[in-house]
């Protein structure tokens, strides 16, 4: 609680969540990256061998990945990153972010489709439609490559600033 002499000091409040590490951001985005390639690999390897114990356990821990961590980090990013730019009125962040924000529903909305297949496979089932994960990968990895560069070539950027102002701010606040 600062107060100047002659004015009021201000009430004491609960802290805000920090904004959780970029590198922590970035590194979720490098695991996105790689769990595509894995993932495009799981259906040339089960191509090649069926569905075997080296194709269920990839597809587990794909499933596993973007049931969760992936989840987590739209999560991270709605609760902790946009909100802040959302609110400096910026007309071309505030529509790169609404962009984002809606590329986070259609990743939601492919994952549900793809996530009871990719389970079957790691469950060892024979149901799942390999044809159907053949055309859902790509626009499913489409997305997430430009969904990716927007926010690592934009907003990123822009928070990581926004960022650096609050501490400076605070730090000159004493």
């Amino acid at each position: 609680m600062v107060a100047s002499s002659g004015t009021k000091a201000r009430p004491a409040r609960i802290p805000a969540p920090p904004v959780p590490p970029f590198e922590a951001l970035d590194r979720t985005h490098a695991r996105v990256i790689e769990v595509l390639g894995q993932f495009d690999r799981l259906l040339a390897h089960i191509d090649e061998n069926g569905a075997d114990e080296v194709a269920r356990a990839s597809a587990a821990e794909i499933h596993a990945f973007f049931s969760g961590h992936a989840r987590q980090h739209h999560a991270d990013e709605e609760r902790f990153v946009f909100p802040q730019l959302l609110a400096k009125g910026d007309a071309e962040l505030v529509q790169s972010i609404k962009r984002l924000q809606q590329d986070h529903g259609w990743l939601e909305e492919d994952w549900l489709e793809l996530a009871p297949q990719i389970e079957a496979i790691a469950e060892g089932y024979n149901w799942y439609d390999l044809v159907m994960l053949r055309h859902a990968l790509p626009v499913f990895t489409a997305l997430y490559y430009e969904h990716i560069g927007l926010e690592e070539s934009l907003v990123y950027p822009a928070a990581r600033r926004h960022q650096a102002s609050l501490e400076e701010g605070a730090k000159s606040r004493g």
